[in-house]
Parts: structure tokens; sequence; C-alpha cells
């Protein structure tokens, strides 16, 4: 571990312990160096790369403050890097994996928890994907905000930020495969809506179940067409 690690670690240690919580000041550097037993260069890198991570946040001419530490603000950081994943088919089935991995059981947690005005949204947008059928990127647009509409049900933002941060990265691959395959429209919104229909029922099984023959779908057709994809998400 670099010196630089360590003095990272001794300020999220004050973090954890609860010497500084959030919204809470950091000391002056001179000050906060001395109290950790640190140059006040190497106590400026780990502000600066705490600061890169959302943990602090530095107002000039006021001081740096720990931020909310909310899971949005600092699970941000993941869509930015899975955005920085090449156009490799490989890497985006691995995503879609994980997405099989979540997305059901989020929505299986979401059939247990979904308010009226939310399973509302749910079907605003299944109705708009009615609509976009034809059209392939509004269709897996609407498809998108309508997963989002579902695990944001849930009302744990952790597993929101998490699997829109994943979910993001895959969005290419979906428009992709609705240009090759004419028969993925049909599909899709046959899948939507049995997962709408058991989330109306509040069918917590059923609608893992529905979710999971709709991912794994779509996992399996990249599978089986990922020599023919190499490049095609980067576009």
């Amino acid at each position: 571990m670099s010196l630089t690690d360590k003095a990272i670690e001794q300020i999220r240690e004050l973090i954890r312990s609860g010497a500084l919580p959030p919204g809470s000041k950091l000391p002056p550097e001179p000050e906060l160096a001395a109290q950790l037993g640190l140059s006040r260069n190497l106590a400026r890198e780990a502000v600066k790369a705490l600061a890169v991570a959302r943990v602090l946040e530095v107002r000039r001419g006021d001081g740096t403050y720990v931020t909310s530490l909310q899971p949005s603000l600092l699970l941000e950081g993941l869509g930015g890097a899975v955005e920085l994943l090449q156009g490799d088919a490989g890497a985006i089935v691995d995503l879609m994996e994980v997405r099989r991995l979540l997305e059901p059981m989020a929505t299986a947690l979401a059939a247990t928890r979904i308010s009226e005005e939310g399973l509302a949204e749910v079907k605003r947008h299944l109705d708009a994907m009615r609509e976009a059928r034809d059209d392939v990127e509004q269709l897996n647009f609407h498809d998108a905000a309508f997963h989002r509409a579902v695990v944001a049900a849930t009302g744990n933002e952790t597993l929101l930020t998490i699997l829109e941060g994943i979910s993001g990265r895959t969005l290419r691959a979906r428009i992709w495969r609705g240009l090759v395959d004419t028969q993925a429209a049909g599909r899709t919104l046959t899948e939507h809506e049995a997962i709408f229909s058991a989330l109306a029922a509040r069918d917590a099984g059923l609608s893992q179940a529905t979710a999971l023959i709709h991912v794994h779908n779509t996992e399996r057709w990249l599978r089986d067409h990922t020599d023919s994809a190499e490049g095609e998400f980067d576009r």
C-alpha cells in the first residue's frame, strides 16, 4: 500500500468512526496533516482522491466537507466506469449476465412494494413501448425507463444506482439487436407485458420468473451473436 493509499485510509477511518460525519467540515490542511501524522502533500493528495470518489467535496474558498455519502452519489462513478468499456461484445455479455443475476430479484422485491403510482409509471412506459414498436431507438428508450421504474419501486436507491450503471451500457447492444432481429420488438413487448401483469398481481415469484425469462432471452441472443457484434456497440 502506497503512502497516499494509507493517508486515504486514515481519512476514511475518521469518516467510518463518526469523527467526520456526513456534511461535516474537515480541519484546515495543516491541522489535518498534523492530526494524522502526514505531510501536507500527502494529506492534499488523499483529499483529492476522496473528492474524485465523491466522499469529500472541496468548496473553493470555504473548505472541504464530507458529502452526504448517499449511495446514488458514491456509486454514480459506476456508470462512468462501465461506459469506459470498449465495444467488446464479450464485455457486454458479461454485463448482461450481471443484470440477469440482479434484476429478477429486484423485480420480485418491487412486486411486494410497488405503489399504485409506481405501477402507473411502469404502465406508462409499457404503453409507450407499444406505440414505438416500429421505432427501435424509442422502443429501447422506454424499455430502459420501464425497468428503471420497476427497480425504483423497490425503494432501494443502492440497487437502482447499480442496475442503472449496468443497464445503461447495454442499451446500444439492445438497440443493435432490434435492428438485426426483426422479431425482437414483438418478443420484447410480450415479455414486458408479462412482467407488468405479474407486478400488477403483486406476485413476487411470477415477477421474478418473468423478468428472468426476459433478461435471459436477451443475454442468450447476444451470446449467440457475439462474433457478429464486435465493434457495433461503440457506434
